[in-house]
C-alpha cells in the first residue's frame, strides 16, 4: 500500500474531524473500507505485519467522508490501477510460490535451501492437504499434545482414519488430549504448525513420486503371467514382506472377482470390444482357478441375455492361444484401470481381501 504512487491530495471536510487533505494512509483506509463494505475478499493478512497494524489503527481513527470525497478517491485509485502494467512478488518466497509446478521440484528445493526460504506460508493449509500415509508418522512420533492439536486442525474424516490406524491405547490418549485443546492459544497452534512443516521440509527429496511397491506392482501388471509368477517367486526368496506387499498392489484378471464391485461390471464391459471380451473370458475359463472365478464373476453380473450370448461365443471360440488370451485380458485390465483413474469404478484394496 505504501508502495503505490501518491494520489493527488483531496479536500477532506469531515474526513478526520476538520478541513485538511487526505493522507495516503487515509485514502488506503477508505478503499479497504469500501471493499469490505461491498463484501469483497481482501487478503490483508498477506501484507507485512507493520502495514496491517498501521491500516487497522487508521481505520480506527476515521469517522465519515462525503460522497464527493469518496468518488474522488475511487477515481484516482482506478486511474492508478489502469496505469499499472504488471506486479511481481516481493521476495523469493513469493516468486517460488508463483512458479510452483512450473519449475522442477529439485530446482525449487535448491533455491529454498540456498536462500533459507520456507516452503510454506500457512503451514496448516499444507498439512491439511497431506494424505493419511504422510500424516501417520507424525501422529506416531510426536507427543500426545502435538498429535491432538493436529487432529483438531485437519478434516474430521481424515482424523478419524488416522485414529483407526493407531494402537488402541495411543488413540485413546490422543482423543482425550483433543478435549483439552480448547485452552491452546493461537500462537501455540501456529508454532506447532511451523514445527511440523519444518519436519516435512527436512525430509529428503524423492526421485520417484510412487513407492517401490507401487512401481513394481505397476510393472508386473503389464507383464506376462509367466514372467510375473517368476518375479514374485524370486521376490519371495529375497524379501518375503516386500513380495507380499507387491502381490497386494498387483491387479490382474485373476483379481477381478475379489476387487471389483459387481455393480461395476456392466460399466466395464461397455468399454471393451466384444471380441476381446470373449477371448479374455474364454482364456480365463480354460485356465481354471482364480482366472475362471473372475470370468464367471463377470458373466454373472451382467444381464442374463448378454451372458447367455457370450457363453455361446465362448463355447464356439475353441482353444485360445496363450498370447491372444493374455493380450485380451490385459485389454480388460487396462479398461478397468483407466476407469478407476477417472473415478468411474472403485477397486477394493488388496489387503482387504485377505482380511475377509
Amino acid at each position: 500500500m505504501n508502495n503505490l504512487t501518491p494520489l493527488a491530495q483531496l479536500p477532506s471536510p469531515g474526513a478526520s474531524g476538520g478541513k485538511g487533505r487526505l493522507t495516503r494512509k487515509q485514502k488506503a483506509a477508505i478503499i479497504v473500507r469500501l471493499l469490505l463494505n461491498e463484501g469483497a475478499e481482501v487478503r490483508l493478512k498477506d501484507l507485512p505485519e507493520d502495514m496491517q497494524i498501521s491500516l487497522t489503527q487508521q481505520l480506527g481513527t476515521m469517522r465519515h467522508i462525503t460522497r464527493d470525497v469518496l468518488a474522488g478517491v475511487i477515481s484516482e485509485f482506478a486511474d492508478e490501477l489502469d496505469s499499472m502494467g504488471l506486479t511481481f512478488p516481493r521476495d523469493l518466497a513469493g516468486a517460488l510460490d508463483q512458479l510452483d509446478g512450473k519449475i522442477s521440484p529439485h530446482t525449487a528445493a535448491r533455491l529454498r535451501k540456498e536462500a533459507g526460504v520456507r516452503q510454506y506460508g500457512d503451514p496448516w493449509e499444507r498439512i491439511k492437504g497431506l494424505g493419511v500415509e504422510a500424516l501417520l508418522p507424525i501422529v506416531e512420533n510426536e507427543s500426545t499434545e502435538v498429535a491432538a492439536v493436529m487432529l483438531a486442525k485437519i478434516d474430521v474424516s481424515k482424523a478419524a482414519e488416522l485414529l483407526g490406524r493407531l494402537p488402541g491405547a495411543k488413540a485413546r490418549r490422543i482423543t482425550y488430549a483433543v478435549s483439552l485443546t480448547g485452552a491452546v492459544t493461537p500462537d501455540a497452534v501456529d508454532r506447532i504448525g511451523l514445527s511440523l512443516a519444518a519436519q516435512l521440509d527436512a525430509q529428503p527429496e524423492r526421485a520417484f513420486s510412487d513407492g517401490p511397491v507401487e512401481r513394481v506392482g505397476a510393472i508386473l501388471n503389464f507383464s506376462p503371467a509367466a514372467t510375473r509368477d517368476d518375479v514374485l517367486e524370486g521376490l519371495d526368496e529375497e524379501d518375503q514382506v516386500f513380495a507380499d506387499q507387491v502381490r497386494k498392489a498387483i491387479f490382474t484378471f485373476a483379481n477381478i472377482y475379489q476387487r471389483l464391485a459387481p455393480r461395476d461390471i456392466p460399466k466395464v464391459i461397455r468399454e471393451i470390444d466384444q471380441a476381446a471380451l470373449v477371448t479374455a473370458l474364454a482364456a480365463a475359463s480354460a485356465q481354471g482357478g482364480e482366472m475362471a472365478k473372475s470370468a464367471e464373476f463377470v458373466l454373472e453380473n451382467m444381464s442374463k441375455r448378454m451372458a447367455d450370448s457370450l457363453r455361446e461365443e465362448i463355447e464356439g471360440a475353441g482353444k485360445i492361444k496363450t498370447k491372444d488370451g493374455e493380450e485380451a485380458m490385459t485389454e480388460v485390465i487396462n479398461a478397468i484401470r483407466e476407469m478407476e483413474a477417472k473415478g468411474e469404478v472403485l477397486l477394493i484394496a488388496g489387503d482387504e481381501d485377505e482380511e475377509e
